[in-house]
């Protein structure tokens, strides 16, 4: 090979190089973008649905999280969880609901999150009844059935840590005012199955 051929030959592995940090780029990017992004925040009636099939007791409040059991971000969802029912000061009767969308294979739901707290909802019965539509979906209802709290608890796609779902949560089962009512929810979409 003679000088000339080789220096013909040596600008298609920069250019290589360079077009995969380009593409490198625009995915960091979109991954980027889609963390912070929250999804589909419930319409939750604004009182105890009497058609539910959960069960609630008078006085004392009732606390829903609605999953999607393969949501990547489900997990940090129950920690948040675990973490607002360690420092509340009033226990909240509390459902963790896998949804199990219609026409999937029986146990679908049961994967590594299901050992962690497991209540099934069938054809997302109850997800509908709340108005749900992303995993992650947080509802509380005071003792006597109105809707305090709505949204997300935590702070963005499949991160636990503080942020202003759990203060709100500790806050209001503490008797406290909180800071926010209302919370962006961030997970995947409920009534996804092919997660």
């Amino acid at each position: 090979m003679d000088r000339e051929s080789s220096a013909r030959s040596q600008p298609w592995p920069w250019i290589a190089t360079a077009l995969w940090l380009v593409a490198a780029a625009a995915s960091l990017s979109i991954v980027w973008r889609y963390d912070p992004t929250p999804g589909v925040r419930a319409t939750a009636p604004e009182r105890w649905p009497v058609s539910s099939a959960l069960a609630r007791t008078s006085g004392t409040p009732t606390l829903i999280l609605l999953a999607h059991p393969h949501c990547s971000c489900t997990p940090a969802s129950l920690t948040e969880l675990a973490e607002v029912l360690a420092r509340a000061s009033t226990r909240p009767r509390t459902y963790v609901l896998f949804l199990e969308p219609e026409g999937m294979a029986n146990g679908w739901e049961q994967t590594s999150l299901w050992k962690t707290a497991a209540v099934r909802d069938d054809d997302g019965l109850e997800a509908q009844r709340f108005g749900s539509a992303t995993s992650g979906q947080t509802l509380l209802y005071d003792g006597g059935g109105a809707l305090r709290f709505n949204g997300g608890i935590t702070g963005s796609r499949a991160h636990a840590g503080d942020n202003a779902g759990r203060r709100s949560l500790v806050a209001l089962l503490g008797g406290e005012r909180a800071e926010r009512t209302v919370t962006s929810v961030f997970g995947c979409p409920l009534f996804d199955a092919g997660l």
